[in-house]
Parts: structure tokens; C-alpha cells; sequence
């Protein structure tokens, strides 16, 4: 590569990096083709950009940057990274490739999440995570419940109320 060709890889990197609160360094050696092509699909559709980068280029775009200091020393050998916004999502592609083909590898040797650095050993964690939409839906179920218990016991004291009304009418009748 040219100074200017690392120059604009760097440039592409540092703003790849500022449009994403997500960031997942994977080793993937050890993948023929045919399953790196069907792992770069499944992060496809998961909104999820997988690319091999030089670690060098890497660490220049986030040194620029700053603050993913804690992240830098996981970029040695064969790296591939991932660049989304929900911080579940390369994780659970991830341990669901590693299921279905019956591999340890992609290997995630770190991510960086808004500011937090998790380690290889918590990729499970990293799964477990809720996407921002599903917390929304949560968030927005626990604001409705009340409203929601509210009109069924006004609902169930009508009920209440209009099965004794029509027992005292049926009384007076007899």
C-alpha cells in the first residue's frame, strides 16, 4: 500500500469507528473460505460490517480517535472486525456460527462496547444482552401494565357491578 492508500484506509476506519458505539476484534484463522463467506453473511443480515483490517491501520484509526486504549494490545495476528450499534448482535452471530459448524473459531479476542472493554471470556455475556429495540418493547410493556391493570379492574368492577344489578332485578321480579 501506498502512504496515501494507508492514509484513506485509516481515514475509512476512524469513521466507520465514530458511527459505531460497538466494536468486536475476532481472530478467524483457521476458516476456509467457504465458512469465512457464510460468517460474513450471517453478519450481514444481522447489520453487522465484518472486515479483515491490519492491525496497524486499526490502531492508527483508534488512536486518532482516543480512548480505546484499554482495546489496543488485542490487535496482534490475524484480526477481523466487527462495526455495528446493537452490542449484542456480532456476539450472538458468533456463538451461533460456532455451534453450527462445531468450531472455537471466530475467537473474539475483545469488544469494545460504549467505553467498556469485555474480554474473550465473555462472550456469552455479550449474547445475552437485550438489542435496544427489545429494550424499548420492555420498557414501554412496564409503562403500559399499570394503565392496562387499571382498565381491567374498572372492566371486572362493571362486571361485578352488573351481575349484582341484574340479580336484585331478577329478586324484585320474583
Amino acid at each position: 500500500m501506498t502512504k496515501q492508500e494507508k492514509a484513506d484506509a485509516v481515514e475509512q476506519i476512524v469513521s466507520r469507528l465514530e458511527q459505531s458505539n460497538t466494536v468486536y476484534l475476532t481472530d478467524y484463522s483457521g476458516l476456509t473460505v467457504e465458512q469465512s463467506n457464510n460468517l460474513r453473511g450471517l453478519f450481514r443480515k444481522a447489520d453487522v460490517e465484518f472486515r479483515v483490517l491490519k492491525n496497524t491501520l486499526v490502531r492508527l484509526a483508534m488512536e486518532r480517535i482516543g480512548g480505546y486504549d484499554d482495546i489496543l494490545e488485542d490487535l496482534s495476528g490475524p484480526t477481523a472486525v466487527a462495526f455495528t450499534e446493537d452490542p449484542s448482535a456480532p456476539s450472538k452471530v458468533i456463538k451461533k456460527f460456532q455451534e453450527d459448524t462445531d468450531q472455537e473459531k471466530p475467537a473474539l479476542k475483545a469488544a469494545f462496547v460504549e467505553g467498556a472493554l469485555f474480554g474473550p471470556d465473555q462472550l456469552a455475556a455479550l449474547a445475552s444482552l437485550k438489542s435496544k429495540a427489545e429494550l424499548i418493547g420492555d420498557i414501554i410493556g412496564l409503562l403500559m401494565s399499570p394503565a392496562t391493570n387499571v382498565v381491567s379492574a374498572l372492566q371486572a368492577q362493571g362486571g361485578n357491578l352488573a351481575g349484582a344489578i341484574q340479580t336484585i332485578a331478577e329478586r324484585e321480579e320474583a
